[in-house]
């Protein structure tokens, strides 16, 4: 089966014309009855032998590790993890573009990188002045470095988010360490303002490719992925949890979960309620228990959330038709169109 992605391959190889690409794209439109940018289309396996390259992949990174510890030290065993990883790109990922084995070396070439690197500095002591923070951000800039250069050579979709992440993961222990040590909940508010800038670099990436034909619409979708979990677990946190989960915080965090869905139907990104889900089903399950019977309160929950998922899938288009109707002519330059 072939791909958006395939076929603007195809086109920058010169293989097939630009007008017979945009021809096919629109005829398998028809056939859907749905835009194509509504599909949000996603390429994670192209056949079994994705994961067969995975399973030997791991099985390779887990034996350079071990024989690099051993030979090398703590330090040597994530730089030659990072290092295999790397060379099994050049393979899988430069010349055979094949998506999982891609995410799974981009994933072990940062851990590798950064695992070094702080058992190198020795980071895991603790932050305990300004020096100890410093350190950390000369940290962070060479796993971003390190990231930029895998970016740069493979333009792997999820290198930008797990660059990212890793900002976001230091930046918040640092400023929570250092301005705000004495504050309850600082680092949760870290976490929500990192979430806020994470969602704002996707949505730039999001814009620059509205029709969703090209690796951009890739990159913006793990960062839509990265942004959600950032952005609903401060409140989460913030609101309760356990059993100690108020009617009310739970209600509240179902009002936040329609929120974001009204969000990801406005900028047509699932990735957003699904990195989000297990919150609300949490939240969910938790006000049954209160109101229902303890042996068949999950069940319920499972079985509402589906449905409306299903339900919101099944008719995604109309429903974000009309979401667009009601918000500001303006707004709507900043999101795929419905015509695409």
């Amino acid at each position: 089966m072939y791909t958006d992605a395939d076929l603007t391959a195809a086109v920058q190889a010169g293989i097939i014309s630009a007008e017979a690409a945009a021809a096919l794209r629109q005829y398998t439109e028809q056939q859907r009855q749905s835009p194509a940018v509504d599909e949000e289309n996603f390429r994670l396996l192209s056949s079994f032998n994705d994961v067969f390259v995975v399973i030997a992949s791991v099985l390779l990174l887990v034996a350079v590790g071990v024989l690099g510890g051993s030979m090398l030290g703590s330090i040597g065993a994530g730089f030659a993890i990072a290092a295999a990883a790397w060379g099994l790109a050049e393979f899988f990922t430069r010349q055979r573009r094949m998506a999982l084995p891609s995410i799974v070396l981009l994933l072990a070439y940062v851990g590798g990188v950064s695992f070094s690197l702080i058992t190198l500095t020795q980071v895991n002591q603790g932050m305990q002045d300004a020096a100890g923070v410093g350190l950390v951000l000369a940290i962070t800039a060479m796993i971003a470095a390190a990231t930029w250069l895998h970016w740069r050579r493979f333009h792997v979709p999820i290198t930008v988010a797990a660059g990212a992440g890793v900002v976001v993961l230091a930046l918040s222990a640092c400023v929570t360490e250092l301005i705000l040590p004495e504050q309850a909940g600082g680092w949760l508010a870290c976490l929500f303002v990192a979430g806020l800038a994470v969602f704002a670099l996707a949505m730039r990436w999001d814009m620059s490719d509205p029709t969703r034909q090209t690796q951009r619409a890739d990159v913006a979708f793990w960062l839509h992925l990265l942004a959600a979990p950032l952005l609903v677990h401060p409140i989460f946190s913030t609101l309760g949890s356990g059993a100690n989960l108020s009617v009310a915080a739970g209600l509240a965090i179902v009002g936040l979960y329609v929120l974001l869905a009204a969000v990801s139907l406005l900028i047509d990104r699932r990735a957003l309620m699904v990195s989000a889900l297990v919150y609300v089903v949490y939240a969910l399950n938790m006000l049954l228990k209160q109101f229902g019977e303890m042996g068949i309160n999950f069940a319920l929950t499972a079985l509402l959330i589906s449905s409306l998922l299903l339900t919101l899938s099944a008719f995604w288009h109309p429903c974000r038709m009309r979401l667009l109707r009601c918000v500001p002519q303006r707004w709507l330059r900043y999101v795929p169109s419905l015509d695409e």
